[in-house]
C-alpha cells in the first residue's frame, strides 16, 4: 500500500469519527452540532493543505526521476512559493544542470576523440569481445588495403596476409615491428582502456616504411658515391693501361699472342662490367623526382610487349592480356620511370617461368590497378621478408638492383604495390595507382 493511500485512509477515518461525533452532539444541542461541523470543515481544509504539502515534493521527485530515466537533462522546475519545496527545486535544478554539463562535456570529448581517431595518420583497430574488430579508422584501412565493411566484425585471425599472424601474437602492452612482403614495415602496439567498467582493447599501427627507406637511402647513397668515385678513377687508369698493352702484342712470339690477347680482353671485359655495375648503382641514387603526366598504361604495356616479343617467342612464353579493363587506364605518372618499372617486372617474370611458361596481365579502373602474374615456382617463404631489401638477390649473377629501383620509383610516385605468391601458385606483382 502506497504512502498516499495510507494518508487518505487515515484522513477519511478521522473525519468519519468527527462526523459520527457531530451526529451524537446533534442529539444534545444544535449549537454543539454546528460547532462540530465547522471543526470538521476546518479539519478538511487543513488536511487538504497538508496532503498537498506532503505529496507535492514527492510528485516533484517522481517527475525528476522520470526525466533522468529518460536522460532528459533540459527540464527544470519553477519555484512554487513554498520554502521547503523551493529549496528542493533549487537542489534538483542544480543537480540536473551539473548532469547536463557533464553529459555535454562527455559528448564533446567523445566527438573530439572520434574525429582524432578518424583523422589520425596512425592506424587504429578497436577490438570487441574475443578479438573481433569493432572499429577501424581510414589509416588502418589503407594499411590493410581493405575497406572497413570488409573488416568489421571479423576476428583478428581473419585479417589479410601477414596481419592476422602478426597481430594474433601481440600481448597487451607489447609492441612488435614486422615487414609485409619485404616492402612496407609496420610497428604495432596493443593496449587497453576502461569504458563503463569494461576493458576494451585496441591496436595502434604505425608505418615505418618511409623513415626506414630514407635512412637506407642516406646510408647507401654515401657508400655508392664513395665507391663510384674510387672505382671510376681506378677503372679509367686500368683501361688506359690495358689498351696500351695491346700494342706489345706484335713483340711477342706468335704462339703466345692469342693467349696474351685473350687475357687482356678478359681483363678489359671485367673492368667494363665493374664500371657498368657502378653505373647501375649510381642510377639508383640519382633517380630524379617523377615528372607526372596523364599516361595510358595499356598503351605502355603494348609497347613493352612488342619490345619483348622476340624473347617471349624464343622461350615459348605465353603472354596473356585478355583481362585488361575495357576502358583506357589513364594515370598521372612519369612515363619513362614507370616503363622501366614494368620492364623490370616483366623481365623478372620471364626469368621466373623459364621456358614454356605463362605471363598474364590484368587491370581495373576502380581502384586503378595493374597486376602482372607468372606461373613460375613462386617466392620461397624465407625470401619474402627480404624481397625489396637493397642489393639482396637470389640469382647467382644478380646484383639486387632491379627490385630496389622498382621500389624507389613506385614509392616516389606514392603508389602501393605488393609482390607475393597467391594460393593459386601464381606470383603476382600488383600496383595500385593511388
Amino acid at each position: 500500500m502506497s504512502l498516499r493511500t495510507k494518508f487518505i485512509l487515515f484522513a477519511v477515518a478521522i473525519h468519519a469519527l468527527l462526523a459520527a461525533l457531530a451526529f451524537f452532539l446533534l442529539q444534545e444541542s444544535k449549537l454543539y452540532f454546528l460547532g462540530m461541523e465547522v471543526l470538521v470543515l476546518v479539519s478538511v481544509v487543513i488536511t487538504a493543505r497538508l496532503y498537498r504539502a506532503f505529496f507535492q515534493p514527492l510528485s516533484l521527485i517522481r517527475s525528476g526521476i522520470e526525466s533522468m530515466r529518460d536522460q532528459d537533462f533540459s527540464t527544470k522546475f519553477m519555484h512554487v512559493g513554498q520554502q521547503e519545496l523551493d529549496e528542493l527545486v533549487d537542489v534538483y535544478n542544480h543537480m540536473i544542470e551539473q548532469l547536463r554539463k557533464e553529459r555535454v562535456a562527455q559528448a564533446e570529448k567523445h566527438f573530439l576523440l572520434e574525429k582524432l581517431v578518424q583523422a589520425s595518420p596512425a592506424g587504429i583497430i578497436m577490438l570487441g569481445f574475443d578479438n573481433y574488430v569493432e572499429t577501424i579508422n581510414p589509416a588502418a584501412e589503407r594499411y590493410l588495403q581493405k575497406e572497413s565493411k570488409e573488416l568489421l566484425g571479423k576476428h583478428l585471425s581473419q585479417l589479410p596476409e601477414v596481419w592476422a599472424e602478426e597481430l594474433m601474437k601481440l600481448e597487451d602492452g607489447q609492441s612488435k615491428t614486422f615487414r609485409i612482403n619485404g616492402i612496407r614495415t609496420y610497428r604495432c602496439h596493443r593496449a587497453h582502456f576502461i569504458d563503463r567498467g569494461f576493458q576494451h582493447y585496441f591496436i595502434l599501427v604505425e608505418e615505418l616504411t618511409e623513415a626506414i627507406v630514407k635512412n637506407e637511402r642516406q646510408a647507401y647513397e654515401k657508400i655508392i658515391r664513395m665507391m663510384s668515385h674510387e672505382v671510376n678513377n681506378s677503372t679509367g687508369a686500368i683501361n688506359s693501361i690495358l689498351n696500351s698493352m695491346q700494342f706489345y702484342k706484335p713483340q711477342l712470339e706468335e704462339e703466345h699472342q692469342e693467349d696474351y690477347e685473350y687475357a687482356l680482353q678478359v681483363a678489359i671485359d671485367r673492368n667494363a662490367n665493374l664500371s657498368k655495375f657502378m653505373a647501375n648503382l649510381a642510377n639508383v641514387v640519382r633517380l630524379p623526382a617523377p615528372s607526372k603526366a596523364p599516361v595510358n598504361v595499356h598503351v605502355l604495356l603494348q609497347r613493352l610487349e612488342r619490345l619483348m616479343q622476340p624473347e617471349l617467342e624464343k622461350r615459348h612464353i605465353t603472354f596473356c592480356k585478355n583481362n585488361l579493363a575495357n576502358q583506357p587506364l589513364v594515370v598521372e605518372l612519369d612515363e619513362q620511370q614507370i616503363e622501366q618499372v614494368l620492364l623490370n617486372i616483366l623481365k623478372n617474370a620471364m626469368e621466373s617461368v623459364g621456358e614454356n611458361g605463362r605471363i598474364s596481365v590484368s587491370s581495373q579502373l576502380s581502384p586503378p590497378q595493374l597486376v602482372i602474374c607468372d606461373n613460375g615456382p613462386g617466392i620461397p617463404e624465407q625470401v619474402r621478408p627480404y624481397l625489396f631489401t637493397p642489393f639482396f638477390s637470389t640469382k647467382e649473377q644478380g646484383q639486387g638492383i632491379g627490385l630496389t629501383m622498382i621500389r624507389e620509383i613506385l614509392l616516389n610516385h606514392g603508389f602501393n604495390f605488393t609482390l607475393a605468391t597467391n594460393p593459386d601458385k601464381l606470383t603476382c606483382f600488383s600496383i595500385r595507382f593511388l
